[in-house]
């Protein structure tokens, strides 16, 4: 024979089952409450969604890559040539090459040092440019100042014979004869160039991640008036030629050189 429950039984049972369910319930919603009270609210915020979703979303875009960005890339390095040294070409008024080129030097240090660059002045043999580190230097020269021909007028800028990186040498040299040459109106003097410039003693004791040049502004004879009454013009297009290459301007194209 069957059995049945009695009415009250049934009730009970009912009532324990639902007070099961309410606890239940009412510990996932402590559960819940912890958990977001420990979650950092701007895991929940749209920026901070976005830039973690954004590498799943969207495919990485390249981007022209400018100078390397380390503990040294804002610091630039000026070498006034002759400086703490000799005296350089001597004229006959009894101006120096020494003296112009520290006068044009100091420009430049000012110029970019208000543009917000580290800038080191250096002598000719200076003892810090052992081992020297920066984005780059710069040896600030003049030419001759006995009258050689006609044609000795201009400027002549030139990197390492030998260098780590020919393709980083040659966009500074680049940088600097575009700029220079608009800005001073001064020609450019390439067939002057001499193994003085390009083994330039400097060039041998930096760190060999500085990219370096050496730039002669003018001849002292035929460029006399701009080099020491304009210096302030001859200082801007050094600095231009610098900010061209630290910021990755655009120039007119240059042939490639693989190492």
């Amino acid at each position: 024979m069957g059995t049945s429950s009695h009415p009250s039984s049934i009730r009970s049972r009912n009532s324990i089952s639902t007070l099961r369910v309410l606890q239940n319930v009412f510990s996932i919603a402590i559960l819940l409450a912890t958990l977001f009270t420990a979650i950092s609210p701007r895991v929940f915020t749209g920026n901070y969604l976005s830039s973690v979703l954004a590498p799943f979303l969207s495919p990485q875009q390249a981007v022209n890559a400018p100078i390397p960005t380390t503990e040294f890339s804002v610091r630039i390095g000026i070498v006034s040539g002759h400086w703490g040294h000799d005296s350089g070409a001597v004229c006959d008024n009894g101006t120096t090459e020494q003296q112009v080129n520290l006068m044009i030097a100091t420009l430049v240090q000012q110029k970019l040092s208000g543009l917000g660059y580290q800038v080191d002045l250096l002598q000719e043999f200076d003892t810090r440019l052992v081992d020297y580190r920066a984005v780059a230097l710069v040896s600030i020269h003049n030419d001759s100042c006995q009258y050689i021909n006609d044609q000795a007028t201009g400027f002549k800028v030139a990197s390492a014979l030998a260098s780590r990186d020919p393709n980083l040498s040659l966009r500074l040299v680049s940088c600097i004869r575009d700029r220079y040459e608009h800005i001073t109106g001064l020609p450019f003097h390439p067939n002057s160039i001499t193994p003085d410039m390009t083994q330039y003693h400097a060039f041998q004791e930096i760190d060999p991640a500085t990219t370096a040049a050496i730039i002669e502004t003018g001849f002292l004879y035929k460029d006399y008036d701009i080099l020491t009454k304009n210096p302030e013009l001859i200082a801007d297009g050094i600095v231009a030629g610098l900010v061209c290459f630290v910021n990755n301007e655009n120039i007119a194209p240059e042939p490639t050189i693989t190492p």
